[in-house]
């Protein structure tokens, strides 16, 4: 629970003259809401006695009912009030929450982001975050608001009716309330939580269907996924049912309980009006206040049925929140890049993945890595661009060692293309500002000459050609021209690309790469490949075994 603690603390942080003003409102619509049941039990009692004592001519009745309206008014303004200031509050501290965490997952280590899967990791971010509105207005506002307003009413009942019936009506409202409370959390917490797993393995499942539903029909598994999805669905829907179940009997147990005070309340108000210490009218508002005070507990029973998915959400994204937001690079670095006995090893192991590495790129040059498959290429791209820990050896970018880098200016000195890139669904103006958002047109399109792709992107309607997920419109040898000529706008000093072939026949090949030296003639150009249209492209080979 000390995540939630923590998260807490965030929220109200950032907006807490909100969240001040939606409590105080909350204290008040309760506190308005007693005072009202009080007063009207107060009037119908005091005015029935009157008539009773025949003196009702002479009874005002102007007071007390103008009291009433004005309560009843009040407390529907004060409600609305309370519900526009909490919510836009709460609102806007998810909103915060989610640019800490969407930095901090933008400032993870490369190891960490790889493990990531898109669509489970952008599912997960968003219902984490969402699970976590009821933390201030399902849990803190109302417990707050809920335990102000118990002391209130305890002071008001003190002076109006005596100890007796304010130590009854708190000490059984609260004990009681909080007893019943507990025994819920302890009932609901393991349903809460199964009913969040159970939903995130459906909208998981359901995507992975979506996306893969052409090989899942081709290889006969179309079905059986959808029998994954409708079980992950049935799992959510029975455990909600169960939270449902625990709930509803929470309610009646809360309301029994209202019932007893009540009862209790009464019994204390007649035994005080026979001994003449309480008239009747004031007995009566001691009963109907015992009655409203129901209110501060009632709310509280859909924050305690969602305690387990909170706190799970608040565990899982604490770690990734972030305070500052990084800035952009301004300076960028020239000069090539020298290796001196580079060694690696895979995350977690001490044994050397490669043979001691020595060779230098200088601007304007272009070296191969070559060596079988498995051998480390990719891996050693990784650590020149600084996502891959050395195990031992220095490497040095511009003539400074890749230590003294930070990652800003890092990004604004090298690029690096992968061996599997991601398109974005959008236009292709949209891919290839995601590397230079002030690009011009001009500025797209010579970069688009460069890779080769320059007649087809015309042919189909322009920068403004519409691509799908992942690309989806372009051919894997299309896409992968567009990734190199997104590289290409950032126009590195040092340049690192993995396969960047793959998928192209040798003339169009032998076309992008010199596309990209002449785009770059004074980068520092690093590839791994094993095709011989690459490596014919290289000044010299460095071989990785």
């Amino acid at each position: 629970m000390s995540a939630l603690w923590q998260i807490l603390r965030l929220m109200l942080r950032d907006q807490r003259a909100a969240m001040v003003r939606g409590a105080a409102l909350a204290v008040l619509v309760l506190a308005m809401g007693v005072a009202l049941l009080g007063l009207s039990g107060w009037f119908i009692t005091a005015a029935a006695a009157a008539g009773l004592a025949g003196v009702g001519a002479t009874f005002d009745v102007f007071r007390p009912s103008a009291m009433v309206r004005f309560l009843a008014l009040g407390r529907a303004a004060a409600r609305y009030g309370e519900r526009l200031a909490t919510h836009d509050a709460t609102l806007r501290a998810l909103e915060s929450l989610r640019l800490r965490l969407l930095t901090g997952h933008l400032a993870a280590p490369w190891q960490k982001l790889i493990r990531l899967r898109g669509a489970e990791a952008l599912n997960r971010l968003t219902a984490d975050v969402d699970a976590l509105d009821g933390l201030p207005l399902r849990l803190a506002l109302p417990l707050l608001a809920g335990g102000a307003t118990q002391l209130l009413a305890f002071a008001a009942l003190w002076m109006l009716t005596g100890w007796q019936v304010a130590v009854w009506v708190m000490a059984v409202s609260v004990a009681g309330g909080a007893l019943v409370l507990w025994h819920m959390a302890r009932h609901t917490l393991r349903p809460s939580r199964r009913a969040e797993a159970a939903a995130q393995a459906f909208r998981t499942r359901l995507i992975d269907m979506i996306r893969a539903r052409d090989d899942l029909a081709v290889y006969g598994h179309l079905e059986a996924q959808q029998v994954a999805v409708r079980s992950a669905e049935a799992r959510r829907h029975e455990w909600r049912l169960g939270l449902d179940r625990t709930d509803r009997r929470a309610g009646a147990v809360l309301a029994g309980l209202s019932a007893l005070v009540a009862g209790g309340t009464l019994w204390l108000g007649l035994t005080m009006a026979q001994d003449g210490r309480l008239t009747p009218a004031i007995a009566a508002l001691g009963v109907f206040a015992a009655l409203a005070l129901a209110e501060t507990l009632m709310p509280l029973r859909r924050a305690v049925a969602d305690l387990g998915r909170m706190a799970d959400a608040a565990r899982r994204i604490k770690g990734g929140l972030v305070s500052p937001l990084p800035t952009l690079a301004t300076v960028t670095g020239t000069g090539g890049l020298q290796v001196s006995t580079l060694r690696l090893a895979r995350p977690g192991e001490s044994l050397s993945l490669t043979a001691p590495l020595s060779f230098a790129v200088a601007p304007g040059e272009t070296v191969a890595l070559t060596g079988p498959s498995g051998a480390g290429k990719s891996t050693v791209l990784l650590a020149l661009a600084g996502l891959h820990p050395p195990l031992s050896g220095q490497i040095m970018l511009a003539g400074r060692p890749l230590a003294e880098w930070d990652d800003p200016s890092l990004r604004a000195l090298l690029t690096l293309v992968p061996q599997r890139s991601v398109l974005m669904a959008g236009t292709v103006a949209e891919a290839l500002r995601l590397a230079a958002p002030e690009a011009t047109g001009d500025q797209m399109w010579q970069a688009l000459e460069a890779t080769a792709l320059a007649d087809t992107i015309r042919a189909r309607g322009g920068l403004e050609m519409r691509l799908g997920s992942r690309g989806t419109g372009l051919s894997g040898g299309e896409a992968r021209r567009l990734v190199l000529a997104r590289a290409l706008l950032r126009r590195p000093a040092i340049l690192l690309l993995d396969e960047p072939t793959e998928g192209l026949d040798p003339a169009t090949a032998t076309h992008v790469l010199n596309g990209i030296r002449a785009h770059l003639p004074q980068a520092a150009i690093l590839l791994a490949s094993h095709r011989d249209a690459e490596t014919d492209q290289a000044l010299r080979k460095v071989t990785v075994l």
